[in-house]
């Protein structure tokens, strides 16, 4: 058995090496956001304090998508070090295994991956939110202050007494309770085009929208400007959950409701249940990760090839990436379990590194 005291030092060794390379890129993406949105604010009175907590609170939530890389390299620096500074001789002469090597790293990325599950995952879905509402201090009166952009937008038709309504948002707040950058196209029951709306944003009330800062365009009549305009809906708190909100930033804990409500509606969660599988799947995806960086950086220097092993450990950790996001783009579409979609980079991760590591160990 590896001696007790040797453990804590290879576990020790690995978390520095890890937390150096996450909080690293962690201010490093900081920054950069930090000055991105200082340009973007400079016609605005507002305090640099003020967007710098906007940016710090913006990045955790991209810093989880970041944190398996941090482990991969993380872990190859780890060993690369001992190896470079003899110490990996040192415990092969003493008769500790690769095995035992990996061990402890392999112990303490579990951890790490329960408690960016458990604790991490939520805190940076409410550091999010909070960045919104700081955003939008910063943007003024900007058509999408407060909401999060999404590129080409969200559709959704809804039908009430009044006719139907297409409605399309350029963003949303809130899992879509809040939406920015509005158009909308009504219709009367009978199916003929009334008129179109535009606003800067809406919020989702009982039984209806309610428009702020909406103008109206009718046939045969001029524009016309109101501060807050009613919009008939039928649509409920989960149809809108659906449409408008992103799994990504639902905390964990509140994933389970959020599966069982849009099933009890009727409504497709596969999304939901996609990021249920992967957040409850990432401590071990860690573990595949600490594989594979062992069995690329557990090579002694004066062997030769480290560079190369090193590069094909980042090659394969990405490869590992683009299998998770072709998985869960199948999830999504139903093509797949969200199950299997979550589990495969996992299984496939951790054989490969297994299967590596038991050839160089026992040929």
């Amino acid at each position: 058995m590896i001696p007790l005291t040797l453990t804590r030092y290879f576990a020790m060794r690995f978390f520095s090496a890890v937390m150096a390379v996450f909080i690293g890129v962690f201010l490093l993406i900081v920054l950069t956001d930090y000055v991105l949105l200082l340009q973007k604010a400079a016609d605005f009175n507002v305090s640099p304090l003020l967007v710098a907590m906007t940016s710090l609170f913006r990045v955790p939530q991209v810093m989880e998508q970041m944190l398996p890389f941090a482990v991969l390299i993380g872990a190859m620096l780890c060993y690369l070090t001992l190896s470079r500074r003899l110490e990996l001789v040192v415990a092969r002469a003493a008769g500790v295994s690769a095995w035992q090597f990996v061990a402890p790293a392999v112990v303490v990325a579990l951890l790490v991956g329960i408690v960016a599950t458990t604790i991490y995952n939520p805190l940076s879905a409410v550091l999010r939110e909070r960045s919104k509402r700081l955003e939008a201090e910063i943007n003024g009166e900007s058509p999408s202050s407060g909401f999060q952009q999404t590129g080409s937008g969200f559709w959704v038709r809804q039908r009430s007494a009044e006719g139907q309504a297409i409605i399309n948002a350029a963003s949303s707040l809130q899992q879509g309770a809040g939406l920015g950058g509005i158009t909308v196209f009504t219709y009367d029951p009978e199916g003929h085009f009334k008129e179109r709306i535009e606003a800067r944003s809406a919020a989702l009330e009982p039984g209806h929208w309610r428009l702020e800062q909406a103008r109206v365009f009718a046939a045969g009549t001029p524009p016309r400007d109101v501060d807050s305009l009613l919009l008939s809906t039928n649509l409920t708190n989960e149809q809108v959950r659906e449409s408008f909100a992103t799994p990504e930033t639902v905390p964990f804990w509140q994933l389970p409701s959020y599966i069982q409500i849009a099933e009890n509606a009727g409504l497709m969660a596969a999304g939901y249940k996609l990021q249920y599988q992967l957040l409850v799947a990432r401590p071990f995806f860690l573990v595949a990760m600490v594989l594979l960086a062992a069995s690329v950086s557990l090579r002694f220097f004066r062997f030769g090839g480290v560079q190369q092993m090193v590069l094909g450990g980042m090659a394969a950790g990405f490869l590992l990436y683009v299998l998770s996001k072709v998985t869960g783009d199948l999830s999504k579409a139903e093509l797949m379990h969200p199950a299997a979609a979550a589990w495969l980079p996992v299984l496939v991760g951790a054989l490969t590194g297994f299967v590596v590591l038991l050839y160089q160990e026992d040929g």
